[in-house]
C-alpha cells in the first residue's frame, strides 16, 4: 500500500505495485532482501502480490474475472418423461454436500 522514502510514507497506484512485483521476479532477490532495497515493508509486498498475482509483468496487472454468482441449469422438474435422469452433486466445502435428483 505505502512504501518509506527518507522518512515520509509514498502511496503507491495498482501499477506502480505491478512494475514492483515485475522487478521483484527478475531481481533473483528474496523476499525480505527486496524489500530492504525497495524500502517497502514485507506485509505490504506479499498483501499487493496476493491482490494483483504472481503473474504480473511489465507493470501488467493480471485481473481475474470472478466467478458467476449463479449457474442457471434449468427446471428440475420431471414433466416429461422423456427427460433423462439428473444426479447432481455439489461439494460447497467444509463438509457441505448439496445433492439433487431428478428422475
Amino acid at each position: 500500500m505505502a512504501g518509506s522514502r527518507k522518512g515520509k510514507w509514498v502511496k503507491r497506484s495498482e501499477g506502480e505495485w505491478g512494475a514492483l512485483l515485475s522487478r521483484f521476479a527478475r531481481s533473483g532477490l528474496g523476499v525480505e532482501a527486496f524489500c530492504r532495497r525497495e524500502s517497502i515493508s514485507a506485509a505490504s509486498f506479499y498483501r499487493w502480490r496476493g491482490l494483483l498475482g504472481e503473474g504480473c509483468l511489465g507493470g501488467d496487472v493480471v485481473h481475474h474475472p470472478p466467478a458467476p454468482a449463479f449457474v442457471d441449469l434449468g427446471t428440475l422438474n420431471s414433466l416429461s418423461s422423456s427427460r433423462p435422469r439428473l444426479d447432481l452433486k455439489l461439494d460447497l466445502g467444509d463438509g457441505l454436500i448439496l445433492h439433487l435428483v431428478r428422475s
